[in-house]
């Protein structure tokens, strides 16, 4: 397979720039990208763990290390990759992880380093790409959301708090930069069998008895369920990938059963709640 441009000696396929790509949904899509033919940016605190899939894809896999809370590394890191390669087609935002935790047992700190990972990080980045992808006149920025960034449950406050946030960040993208030819894709996964729910990747507070009814079925559920979940983020990775080659991409789209099945529950009781308060809602206008 052809992977440079003859006359210009760069990539003829897409750039990819994944953060958090050494394991989970990250890795599965530079996988599924390097399958495509495509050149690999994978960002990470540890790039060391990337050298299998560098020795196996040398000069389509480059490891770079990245922590996505440091603005002048995010900065830095987009401009080295437009430096080498030219451009930048795509920006996956995927670094994260997990906090348990019921809201009052949050601390500021937690709160803050979360959202410094999963909404000012991500904002930062994509930032740094668009005036790249708008003199290129393409490009796309995924943003890996949850089916917590669409509806929440006991524990899981803070971390849907970030993902709200960035969803909300990314729908106005959307409409913004759409006229540059720039697409952007919310990813809304349910559970899928990544390192998500085990180890360093899943935190949880400081533990409050009065919480326990609430918040303790999570605090067991989502750890005993690691390596269990339903979905297989191989799938997830090639479903990212079709509805990024879609004429049609949409603005959101979630992965797994379960997933659709809560998003698609919780929109039509937010509709039936508007309903039932409807006269509320509408008599708060001055009277004509």
């Amino acid at each position: 397979m052809n992977t440079q441009d003859p006359t210009s000696g760069l990539p003829a396929g897409k750039v990819w720039l994944i953060t958090g790509a050494t394991s989970g949904f990250g890795r599965c899509i530079a996988e599924a990208a390097l399958a495509a033919g495509d050149t690999v940016v994978a960002a990470a605190r540890r790039p060391a763990v990337l050298d299998d899939l560098a020795t196996a894809y040398p000069g389509r896999l480059v490891p770079v290390a990245l922590d996505v809370t440091d603005a002048a590394g995010a900065d830095a890191t987009v401009a080295a990759v437009v430096a080498r390669f030219g451009r930048i087609d795509v920006l996956v935002n995927n670094a994260g992880r997990g906090l348990v935790g019921a809201v009052e047992e949050t601390t500021d700190r937690e709160l803050r380093d979360l959202m410094e990972l999963h909404f000012f990080g991500p904002a930062r980045l994509t930032r740094a790409v668009l005036p790249h992808m708008r003199e290129q006149k393409s490009g796309a920025v995924v943003q890996m959301s949850s089916m917590g960034g669409r509806l929440s449950f006991p524990g899981v406050g803070a971390y849907s708090a970030t993902k709200f946030a960035l969803e909300g960040l990314t729908e106005a993208l959307a409409a913004e930069v759409a006229p540059f030819g720039i697409k952007a894709l919310i990813v809304e996964p349910g559970s899928f069998r990544t390192s998500f729910a085990g180890g360093d990747a899943l935190r949880q507070t400081a533990e409050m008895p009065e919480y326990a009814g609430t918040v303790g079925a999570v605090r067991k559920g989502l750890p005993d369920s690691d390596g269990k979940q339903a979905g297989d983020p191989v799938k997830a990775a090639a479903a990212i990938l079709k509805a990024l080659d879609s004429e049609d991409t949409p603005l959101r789209l979630a992965l797994g059963n379960d997933a659709l099945d809560a998003i698609t529950a919780h929109a039509e009781a937010a509709r039936a709640e508007a309903r039932t308060w409807e006269s509320v809602s509408r008599g708060t206008d001055f009277d004509a």
